[in-house]
């Protein structure tokens, strides 16, 4: 809270006079008037610096810049000087106003940009919002975001309460983008508070009611392609001691979830959330808050082609009429799934005196994932992915305290903390084999078959699986796991400033008790230093973080390779369990921030990360079930960037872009597919993994020529694509030796289709009703490497391809957004209408954000999308 008085020269009190704040770099603006008192406050502001000004006709202006760093109340004492009644005085921001003194790299973004800039997904619109206006963040489907190299090494601090488990649409309901007020994304080394997934730490600031002595609120709906609509509400009210804001939506879409293919194949999927902030000031020293939060979302896994035209694959069902093993008419694939997720969070702050505040929160977060397969099983069988039914019921709910003390006098700022989770997990799983052809495939102990000619099962593990293959009549097996997962943080830091230096130092102490334990101490050191003659800041710092593993179906990864039934069904190297180690991670920043006069500030960042234990996830076939991984190291350095220019006669900009390099590094040494200690298996062989990207860039232009007017925003995306998965080449470590021809018969025709793969003239046509098994590439499967090539991949030239040095990769896309919009339509006062039209890919760019990754599978951008929408604001 930053809080004061205004008064005039002689020292009585000053009524009336307008009280403005603002961080032109994140767009924060808010105004107020001082009460009878000659008081103002301003609750629920955000961390960061302000520029704080005071106006009063008769009275100079008064201006002064003000650091928010603590929950520790700033108090203000503001005298004005008389001037006369015709003087105006013009305060504006200056080049050092747009400068943080800061160690840590970290973005800052206001709801001024929420509002006006395109968002490609309206069903993850945080995570769409955090991809295009983050540094270091690489875009992939369903939600899914890579902070600075890692796999969803992400983690959130809602007001306070830690979030760490994955965020993305397919595992968990994110918190309502209309509920938030501020986040601050920081990619840098994090202070000491902040531990476990630490690559990107979100601190996100909701909205209040308190202070809004009038109701304000608004009620949009909108409807845009693919029969998208979307309707909400959200109200503020309160007075100066209490407040309460809520939010409601429901959103329903025929494109919730990114396809396999351009066209959209089954993807219908719907969403309601509800959010609510209660605060409440019980006395002078006493404050309580409360986040309540529901969100539940139902929606289809879509389909490609193949799965689409399930009669379709290898003739196993066309031969038969379209029937499967039972009889019974097979169909398409009908997949789908339902989370639930609610959020409990109240927390009580004390003033123990004008420096010290203490506060104590709880938390208890509960998603409740069931996965749905098909109606007739055998539709399930996808070509190449897909060998197995299945459905799961899992739940992960995570419970905790955290408590914490600031401090603030002279050049300290200390924070003292804790914070214990307690988190629960139950993991219920039925799987059934629907490949006829998959016992055939397996080999006993000694390499040879484990059916005989006939294709009876003779030996383990078909002998084993036997009774679950659906195609010999068999029934599903179930699998059921239970972990309780435990860490205890403790942790002091202390924000120094002296003179132009600021210094950032603290320590923090993880203890994990979950299928393993490790404790880690963990040191945090940033320094910065301010030069005042050119808008300069030079800063460095360093941090030790332990990395906790995924939560997703750690149970099933961990310890399925030891059951003789899941073992081959998770492609398991042995019979050992490969439960899972903390990782830890040594990472270093170096970085500078540049104003140039007040029009424009330059912040950017090199980065480099050692980690040990290094995490990503497995996929189950072509499902929603993912599991996590484990490899032995990763090096991960990067470049990062951010140039805004503040709001110059309505006209304002942004420009975010990285470079990543995400090398990791074999052998596999936990969760399924691991390769146990003393086995074998390659040791320290690096590879790019499906979040390498060697460059992306965001340019957001926002214009509004006139404060009451209409507005617009521009996005341009550029990613110069992710490492792809298996795509066939000629020649290289996993192309093969012969560099004059291609093999492409391991795949599909529609997955040629989805690669845009060619052969000369000729490309792959997918599945139809007209061609049901489509047409390949080449009828025998091979294409001279001088004719082959693909539009929508990278791939490299004969000979030259390294997992490494040169693997293939999602073909470079530039994708364009649009949104133009008029917050008062009829220029009322009280009440106003409003209107705003966007349209994503607008020159409908056909391209993938990955093809046939370990983790996501294919996917394809979105289609050129028009959406408007029409609110009432009071």
């Amino acid at each position: 809270m930053v809080a004061g008085t205004v008064m005039d020269p002689s020292g009585a009190i000053v009524v009336g006079a307008t009280v403005e704040m603002r961080n032109p770099v994140s767009g924060f603006t808010r105004t107020t008037v001082t009460d009878v008192r000659g008081n103002f406050s301003f609750p629920n502001v955000p961390f960061n610096p302000y520029h704080l000004t005071v106006t009063k006709k008769g009275f100079a202006s008064s201006a002064q810049d003000v650091d928010v760093r603590s929950v520790v109340p700033t108090n203000l004492n503001i005298n004005l000087t008389v001037t006369g009644s015709t003087e105006t005085v013009t305060v504006e921001a200056s080049g050092e106003d747009l400068l943080e003194n800061d160690s840590t790299f970290h973005t800052d973004v206001d709801r001024d940009l929420f509002d006006k800039i395109p968002l490609e997904s309206a069903s993850s619109s945080v995570s769409s919002l955090i991809t295009l206006a983050t540094p270091g963040v690489a875009a992939d489907s369903n939600g899914l975001f890579h902070g600075v190299g890692d796999h969803a090494e992400n983690s959130f601090s809602v007001d306070g309460q830690p979030i760490t488990d994955q965020q993305s649409k397919v595992f968990s309901n994110q918190i309502p983008l209309d509920s938030i007020q501020s986040m601050e994304v920081i990619s840098g080394a994090p202070p000491a508070e902040y531990g476990e997934k630490a690559s990107l730490v979100i601190n996100v600031t909701t909205r209040s009611g308190q202070g809004m002595t009038t109701p304000h609120g608004a009620v949009t709906a909108s409807y845009g392609s693919f029969g998208t609509s979307n309707v909400g509400f959200n109200l503020g009210y309160g007075g100066e001691k209490w407040g309460n804001f809520i939010s409601l939506n429901g959103l329903n879409s025929g494109r919730f979830l990114d396809p396999p293919e351009f066209r959209v194949v089954h993807a219908k999927g719907n969403e309601e959330n509800a959010f609510d902030r209660l605060d409440f000031q019980v006395s002078k020293a006493d404050s309580l808050h409360v986040n309540l939060g529901f969100t539940r979302s139902w929606f289809q896994t879509p389909n490609s082609f193949d799965q689409q035209n399930a009669t379709a694959w290898k003739g196993l069902v066309v031969d038969n009429g379209g029937l499967g093993p039972d009889g019974l008419p097979v169909g398409p694939t009908d997949q789908r799934a339902q989370i639930k997720t609610f959020n409990i969070a109240p927390s009580w702050t004390r003033l123990i005196n004008n420096n010290t505040v203490f506060t104590l929160g709880a938390f208890v977060r509960r998603d409740h994932f069931n996965y749905y397969g098909s109606g007739n099983p055998f539709a399930d069988l996808a070509p190449g992915l897909q060998q197995e039914t299945l459905g799961q019921d899992r739940t992960l709910t995570n419970a905790g305290l955290r408590s914490d003390i600031s401090y603030v006098k002279g050049i300290h700022n200390i924070k003292v903390g804790a914070s214990y989770q307690h988190t629960f997990l139950d993991e219920n799983n039925r799987f059934g084999i629907v490949d006829p052809t998959f016992l055939g495939s397996l080999t006993d102990a000694n390499g040879n078959p484990c059916v005989d000619d006939s294709g009876n099962p003779i030996a383990a593990p078909c002998t084993t699986l036997a009774p679950y293959d659906l195609t010999r009549g068999g029934t599903l097996f179930p699998s059921h796991g239970h972990a309780d997962i435990k860490l205890l943080s403790l942790y002091v830091q202390d924000a120094i400033t002296k003179g132009n230096w600021s210094f950032n130092v603290g320590v923090r102490g993880d203890i994990y008790n979950g299928l393993t334990s490790h404790n880690e101490a963990e040191p945090r050191l940033g320094v910065a230093y301010n030069i005042k003659k050119t808008n300069t800041v030079l800063r460095a710092s360093y941090a030790r973080i332990l990395e906790t593993p995924f939560n997703e179906n750690l149970v099933l990864s961990s310890t399925g390779c030891a059951d003789p039934v899941l073992n081959p069904l998770l492609t398991c190297s042995s019979l050992a369990a490969t439960p899972f180690s903390p990782g830890w991670r040594n990472e270093f920043h170096v970085g500078l921030q540049q104003a140039l006069g007040r029009y424009l500030v330059f912040s950017g960042e090199y980065i480099w990360k050692y980690t040990h234990n290094a995490y990503d996830f497995g996929v189950f076939g072509a499902t929603p079930l993912t599991f996590p991984i484990e490899w032995h190291n990763s090096k991960i350095p990067a470049v990062a960037g951010r140039v805004s220019v503040p709001n110059i006669h309505g006209f304002s900009a942004l420009f975010v872009f990285s470079s990543v390099t995400s090398r990791f590094f074999n052998p596999q040494l936990g969760g399924a597919g691991a390769v146990p200690p003393g086995t074998g298996g390659t040791e320290n062989t690096p590879f790019r993994i499906d979040h390498d990207e060697k460059f992306n860039q965001t340019t957001h232009l926002q214009y509004q020529p006139w404060k009451t007017g209409p507005w617009f925003g521009f996005n341009w995306r550029y990613d110069s694509g992710l490492v792809a998965g298996a795509v066939p080449c000629a020649g290289g470590q996993s192309c093969g030796t012969d560099a004059t021809v291609v093999d492409v018969a391991g795949l599909t025709p529609d997955q040629q289709f989805q690669a845009g793969l060619f052969c000369g003239s000729v490309r792959a046509t997918p599945p139809s009703a007209a061609n049901p098994l489509g047409t390949p590439i080449s009828p025998d499967g091979l294409c001279a490497a001088s004719q082959y090539g693909s539009t929508l991949v990278s791939i490299p030239a004969p000979g030259t391809q390294s997992d490494d040095h040169n693997p293939q990769r999602v073909a470079p896309r530039h994708l364009f957004d649009l949104t133009v919009g008029d917050d008062n339509l009829f220029r009322g006062d009280k009440y106003k209408w409003s209107l705003q039209v966007t349209a994503v890919n607008i020159t409908n760019r056909v391209a993938l954000y990955n093809f046939l990754s370990t983790f996501t599978g294919t996917h394809y951008v979105t289609p050129r999308a028009v959406t408007a929408q029409v609110g009432f604001n009071f």
